[in-house]
Parts: C-alpha cells; structure tokens; sequence
C-alpha cells in the first residue's frame, strides 16, 4: 500500500485509480489471508485487472468479511465474470458490487447471475454501460427473486437492455425494498414504460427514479403513470430528454404535483414542458420540499417562464435552478425577483443561453447587495453574447458580494470572438475578494496585450489556484 501512495487500512483495500499490473494483483492476491477482517476491495479504473482476476478470487474464502466490491473499468473478460460468480458463495455478506463500464460483460451475466444463490445480501448492484444485451436482461431478471435485500440497481447506458425491460419489471416485485432504479439511456420503448409503471406499484420505498435519455418513451406517459402518483417517498425524479408529448405533460401535470416527497426533477430537453397548455410548471408550488430544478432547454414562453416564477414563490428550499436555453428569460429575470429574495438556500444558478441582458445582469448584482443570494457557489451565465460590456462592467463592479462563488462562467458561444472590455480590470479586483472562487469560464474573450500581462500579474501577487478557462 505504502509503494502505491496509500495509507494501509486492514478493513478497506482502496486501490482505485492505481495503474496496477498483474504482477501487482498476483501480489495482492498473496495478501489476502493476512487480511482477514477486510470488508472493502476498491479495484476500480485498472486496466490490468483483466483477465487475472482469478488470482484474486480464489483467495476470497479468507476474506468472507468482505462486504463491498469495487470493479469499475476493469477491463474484465468472460473468465473473469466465471470467477467472479463462482466467488460468491465464499463472499457471504456482499452487499455492494459495481461492475460498470466492462463492455465484456455484454452477453455474459449469467455467467455472474447463474452462481448467485437465495438469501444473497446484495444491496447494491451497478452495471452501468456494461453493452448488456436482452438476454442479459432475462437472467437479470431471473435473480431479482434471490436478492430481496436489493436496494440500488443501475443499468444506464444499456442501450439493448429495453428491449427485455417488460421482464425485468415483471419481477421488481420480489424487491420491495428498492431504493433506487437507474434507467438512464437504456433503450426503453413504450410498452416497456407501461410495464414500469405496473412495478411501481410494488416499490413503495422508491427514492429515486431515473428514466431519462430514452428518447422513444414520448407519447407512453398518458398510458403509463397510474402508479407513479402512489410513490409516496420518492425523493428524485429524472425526466430529461424524454421526448414528452403535449398528452403526455397533460398527465404528468396531474401526477408530479401528488409526489409530496419529491426533492429534485429534472425535465430539461423536452420541449413540450415550454408549450403545453397544462400548468405543470405553475403546480410546483405544491412540492414545498424541492431543493433542485432543471428545467434547461424546455422551449419556456414567457406565460411558462411567469408560472414558474409564481410558483418558486412557494420554494423556499430551493438550491438549485436551471434555466439555460430558455431564450425568453433574457429581458425577463425580474419575474424570478420575489422567488430569489425569498430563496435563501440558492447555490447554483444556471443561466446560459438565455438571452441575457445588461438589465438581468444589473438585477443580480442589486439581489447581491440587498444580502440576497448570499449562499451561491455556482453561476452559469455564458453564451449570452447579447450582454452589452456595460452590463459586464456593473456586474464585475458588484462581482465581489458573492462570497461563497467558487464557480463563475461568462464564456461566449463557441461560433463568437470578442475583445474583452475595460470591466476585465473590475473581474480581477473582485477576484481577490472570492476568496472561494476556484474556476472562471473565459472562453471566446479576446484578450488585450496589457489584459494578458494584468492577468499574469493577478496570478503572482495572489498565488491563488483559479483555473481561468480562456
């Protein structure tokens, strides 16, 4: 551990990251029977490892403590997943194991799934973008009814793995206790949703739920949330690029404002949610507990933009709010003013590609001055090249009220070029008064020669680690 720049720990083996060889593994391997209280085996992001897991594995029966398996990126072959199942049964309290990004796995996991055995206590099961076939989803399936104690399972970035989704769901009823379901990117169709949504309703513990990125499930929403409305403790709903119907916001804005627990969504990149005539975005005052909302890229038109505004009146939670791509809040902030005194609690505020004006940035500032946004860390405020250089120079001349900003982005949109104007002078002196600020998004701004030597001269007088992004 000491040869790897690691600090031993007789309980948890974190070799993440670590460039390992096979030597390196063989070696580990011999360590195994000294370690007999290890409940940790982090190999994640080590090439090597594949094809020597053997190795390893056949020294697990002294370490049947283990309780956590790391295996990310590992490059794993087929003999490697053979070795690993026929480990489970000297691994009794496994209760977390992550495979992800192994793109050999695809079209084998029952090599995995075949060896698990009823009363597994597998808690925790990530096969992220593991080019996991429908077959594999069959035998996923089939081992749902073995691991009852299962309450995390990502399959993202799966993209064939929809096509044996309807099975999948058939046997979610035999984990009650799920926590979270990652679907993220999996292919799903219609019917696939449909079969879903009949799971839901054996999920009562579902925290967080995301279903994004499936771009074929628009138009499947108006047949399949029946159940949806019934999760009670749901805490994260992921919708993005969905590609939802009008019919389908219709539903969605009857069922979404029933999910009482519900502390992040996410619509963006659907641009129905802008256009519908069904008040989803007004209603979210009924979810007093929302701390994020991302609703970037939703086509909003200004009646949209002024319900939201209403309704983040009732959000006092509020940490996080995206509005980038929404061309009808530049101008138009000052809707959002009583919603931003009163949130208190805002940290990242996402305003890029939003048509801003000098008028929106001058409204910040004063926020800034009246003792509002007094928590923020992030704020977005790039490809908006309609800003004029005076409206940069109130905002750079206030810049140094932000406190806690240790992310700060005015890059201008990649087809743009712009000298930088007099207010650079002002973004440097308020610098040294954010003391958190940790990144500055510069990109597309020309600077002068005297501009790149003041800049220079900035980072050796404050030996701060900014990281400028010109």
């Amino acid at each position: 551990m000491q040869k790897l720049g690691k600090k031993p720990n007789s309980k948890n083996l974190d070799l993440n990251n670590c460039a390992l060889s096979a030597a390196d593994v063989t070696e580990l391997a011999s360590l195994l029977p000294f370690l007999p209280e290890l409940e940790e085996i982090s190999l994640s992001w080590n090439g090597s490892v594949g094809g020597t897991l053997k190795a390893l594995t056949v020294h697990f029966h002294h370490v049947n403590l283990l309780k956590v398996l790391r295996l990310n990126n590992c490059r794993l072959t087929a003999e490697d997943v053979t070795s690993l199942g026929e480990a489970f049964e000297i691994v009794p309290q496994l209760e977390e194991l992550d495979l992800s990004w192994n793109s050999n796995i695809g079209g084998r996991l029952s090599l995995l799934t075949k060896k698990l055995r009823k009363g597994c206590k597998l808690k925790l099961l990530k096969i992220t973008d593991c080019n996991l076939t429908a077959k594999d989803g069959e035998s996923l399936a089939e081992i749902l009814n073995v691991i009852p104690n299962l309450e995390v399972l990502d399959l993202s970035i799966n993209k064939h793995i929809g096509c044996s989704m309807k099975v999948i769901a058939q046997d979610l009823k035999n984990v009650p206790g799920l926590k979270e379901l990652n679907l993220h990117m999996c292919g799903l169709k219609q019917d696939s949703l449909q079969g879903l949504d009949t799971a839901l309703q054996h999920l009562a513990e579902l925290r967080k739920l995301d279903i994004s990125c499936n771009k074929e499930i628009g138009g499947g929403f108006k047949d399949s949330t029946a159940h949806l409305a019934s999760l009670k403790n749901l805490e994260v709903l992921d919708l993005h690029q969905c590609c939802v119907t009008e019919e389908d916001m219709t539903v969605l804005s009857q069922v979404i404002p029933l999910l009482s627990s519900l502390q992040e969504l996410n619509l963006s990149s659907n641009k129905n949610v802008g256009v519908s005539s069904d008040p989803l975005l007004g209603r979210l005052r009924f979810l007093p507990k929302l701390k994020s909302v991302a609703i970037s890229n939703c086509g909003l038109g200004e009646e949209s933009f002024s319900s939201l505004a209403e309704a983040a009146l009732h959000l006092p939670e509020l940490e996080i709010l995206d509005l980038s791509w929404n061309k009808c809040v530049g101008g138009n902030l000052k809707l959002l003013l009583g919603a931003l005194k009163l949130a208190t609690e805002i940290q990242v505020l996402r305003l890029s590609s939003c048509n801003l004006v000098a008028e929106d940035l001058a409204l910040l500032t004063l926020l800034s001055q009246d003792g509002h946004l007094a928590r923020l860390q992030k704020l977005d405020l790039s490809y908006n090249d309609s800003i004029s250089d005076e409206g940069w120079l109130v905002f750079c001349q206030g810049l140094a009220v932000f406190k806690e900003l240790s992310e700060l982005d005015v890059s201008l949109r990649p087809s743009s070029c712009r000298d930088c104007g007099t207010w650079f002078s002002e973004l440097l002196a308020a610098l040294t008064k954010l003391p958190a600020l940790a990144e500055l998004g510069l990109q597309r701004w020309v600077l002068s020669e005297s501009q790149q030597k003041q800049l220079e001269s900035f980072n050796e007088d404050n030996k701060r680690n900014i990281r400028f992004d010109c």
